[in-house]
């Protein structure tokens, strides 16, 4: 089964959940920087889910170009993560409706600690789909130490909302911080085998 098709999609599904996001944003009512300043909150929402999505979308583009074949589990791992990234916008607001009181900023932990579960069995679900090893999946895979403190996280900030929803939003800030980090090895590989199948 050709993978273009999932890519596409799942680019499309990823660009309509950015401009959602962004047409939640108020302009300020004023014209000076105190103005600008009380939207700032809603800003910052507003980055921090940018940078997930985009951290997913980035992560998306890697895993595929390191896949080979695709399958209906496959379909189907990919349609519950896309779900679970369809719901950052309406945690996001919620969030920034509320003034970033505690259940709101623990829900949003709870959909980024799914996000993540869900990339997790999509990735468990490329690597079965393959009936030899993917070196190249597996390489890209690795030991996932980045996931796995990522999920870390996530359980240690949802409860901790409750004690103060600052130290939650701090470490959702750890993980994008985590993730922005690129990982030469697998940028080497990729830019290797674009140039073999360039040349």
């Amino acid at each position: 089964m050709r993978k273009s098709r999932l890519e596409a999609f799942s680019d499309g599904v990823i660009a309509i959940l950015i401009t959602i996001m962004v047409l939640e944003l108020r302009a300020p009512h004023g014209a000076d920087w105190g103005a600008l300043r009380a939207v700032l909150p809603s800003l910052l929402s507003y980055l921090m889910s940018f940078v997930f999505l985009g951290i997913y979308w980035n992560n998306h583009h890697h895993l595929l170009q390191a896949t080979e074949r695709i399958n209906g589990a496959t379909l189907w791992a990919n349609l519950h993560l896309l779900f679970w990234l369809s719901l950052i916008p309406f945690v996001t607001s919620w969030m920034d409706d509320s003034h970033n009181a505690a259940v709101p900023t623990a829900a949003y932990g709870v959909v980024l600690l799914l996000c993540a579960l869900a990339f997790t069995i999509l990735v468990r679900t490329l690597l079965a789909a393959h009936p030899t090893k993917n070196v190249r999946l597996a390489e890209a895979v690795g030991s996932d130490r980045k996931g796995k403190l990522s999920l870390l996280f996530y359980v240690a900030a949802i409860p901790l909302a409750f004690v103060h929803p600052t130290i939650a939003d701090a470490l959702y800030v750890g993980v994008a911080l985590v993730w922005l980090v690129p990982d030469s090895r697998i940028e080497s590989r990729f830019r290797g085998a674009a140039e073999q199948e360039s040349g």
